[in-house]
C-alpha cells in the first residue's frame, strides 16, 4: 500500500536511505553517506514522502521536493526488483506533470531504471561534493 509517511517511522526510512545508498554508490565513501544522514533526516519533514508499505513494514519509499522534484527513490535491498520502485514512480506520475531528478552516471541500474520509465536526459554535470558525473533526468506527461 502507498501512502504518506507518518514521521514517527523516519528512522525506519532513514535506515533503508543509508543501506541502498552504500549499496547503489560503492563509488563515494560509505562515510559521505554516513555525514550527510542527519540533514537528509531533518529534511524529510519538509518533503512530500511516499512509503510503500505492508504488514506494517515500510518496504520503500520516494521524496518529491519543490513539487516535482524526486529527491530520491529507495526500496530495501531484500525487496528490490519486486516493482515496488515503478509503484512509487507510477503514482507520483498520476499527482505530477512534470518529474525530474538527477542520478549518478555511474549508477546504472538506476539510470536504466528511469530510462525504462521515461525519464530523458537533459544535462550531464559534475556533482560539486561527490566531483561524480551525473544526469539531470525529465519527464513530462
Amino acid at each position: 500500500m502507498i501512502k504518506e509517511l507518518d514521521n514517527s517511522k523516519i528512522d525506519s526510512i532513514m535506515k533503508i536511505w543509508l543501506e541502498a545508498n552504500i549499496s547503489a554508490h560503492d563509488f563515494i565513501p560509505a562515510d559521505y553517506w554516513k555525514s550527510n544522514y542527519e540533514y537528509v533526516k531533518n529534511a524529510l519533514p519538509d518533503a512530500t514522502v511516499l512509503v510503500y508499505e505492508e504488514g506494517n513494514e515500510i518496504k520503500g519509499f520516494i521524496g518529491i521536493i519543490e513539487e516535482s522534484y524526486i529527491a530520491g527513490l529507495f526500496v530495501s535491498s531484500k525487496y528490490q526488483n519486486e516493482g515496488i520502485g515503478s509503484k512509487l514512480l507510477e503514482r507520483c506520475k498520476q499527482e505530477y506533470s512534470v518529474l525530474s531528478l538527477d542520478v549518478y552516471a555511474r549508477n546504472i541500474k538506476a539510470l536504466n531504471f528511469y530510462k525504462k520509465h521515461r525519464f530523458k536526459i537533459k544535462e550531464e554535470k559534475e556533482n560539486d561534493e561527490t566531483k561524480e558525473i551525473e544526469y539531470s533526468m525529465i519527464w513530462k506527461l
